[in-house]
């Protein structure tokens, strides 16, 4: 519902008059092109990919119809131009951003955009270089989510900030007739110290761990040790038959 009032707000004046000096452009233009054919025909035929449209102008005016394509259009040579529209879906990478994470950490982090063109005509009309104004949200939209988001955040809920980031991108560029299908945070950089600092305490950890390991390995000896010796407390035939596997075992 929205694009379709965006439509309308592009086409409410399409129909008004060119004026006397357009119409008589106009009218000089087709006579020029029946004079001059068959030459002036491979001025007027234009030819678009299926996977691209064209949006036309007529004296500086949208033509109705919406963009034209794919296949073959017909254009007035001087009084038409016309832009041509890839409707794949595109991508580009985020520069580097350096960010401010919520718990006071600096991070570099970079993501790549995928898009593609909606409206042909939207994007034309409402925005200078759609591309480019994607591209240049996507960098702002980046600080600002990841601003929100602590570091461990960060590198553990990439797929949960890569949409939300996918859907924020696609409300703000809905007005330019893009639409963004996919987003993906790609590389979450620390500073070297920082991260000489986690290497640190990751090497503390294991080592806390194999200690811990090593003083489990004691207590349960001892617990064994503790046991034999009851035993042959209570029972001296106990220790000489010991005595004699340990005699045995030397032979």
């Amino acid at each position: 519902m929205q694009r379709t009032r965006i439509d309308y707000s592009i086409y409410a004046n399409i129909q008004n008059e060119f004026g006397v000096c357009g119409w008589i452009l106009t009218i000089l233009s087709y006579i020029l092109i029946f004079f001059t054919l068959p030459i002036s025909a491979c001025m007027c035929i234009k030819v678009v990919q299926e996977y691209e449209r064209a949006v036309i102008f007529r004296l500086g005016r949208l033509m109705p119809g919406g963009a034209r394509g794919p296949g073959i259009f017909f254009i007035v040579p001087c009084i038409d131009t016309y832009r041509k529209v890839d409707l794949r879906v595109l991508s580009f990478e985020v520069p580097p951003q350096e960010i401010l994470s919520k718990d006071s950490v600096t991070v570099a982090v970079d993501a790549v955009v995928y898009f593609r063109i909606s409206n042909a005509t939207i994007s034309v009309t409402n925005v200078e270089d759609a591309a480019r104004s994607t591209k240049l949200l996507a960098q702002t939209t980046l600080r600002n989510i990841l601003g929100t988001k602590t570091l461990a955040e960060m590198l553990s809920d990439r797929e949960a900030i890569s949409h939300q980031m996918q859907i924020t991108l696609d409300d703000a560029t809905e007005p330019w007739g893009v639409k963004v299908e996919r987003v993906e945070v790609k590389d979450v950089r620390l500073p070297v110290q920082l991260q000489r600092a986690m290497a640190a305490e990751a090497e503390a950890a294991r080592e806390a761990r194999a200690k811990v390991i090593v003083a489990e390995g004691e207590q349960k000896a001892s617990r064994a040790l503790k046991e034999a010796a009851e035993v042959i407390a209570q029972s001296p035939s106990a220790l000489q038959l010991r005595y004699l596997q340990t005699l045995n075992s030397i032979r």
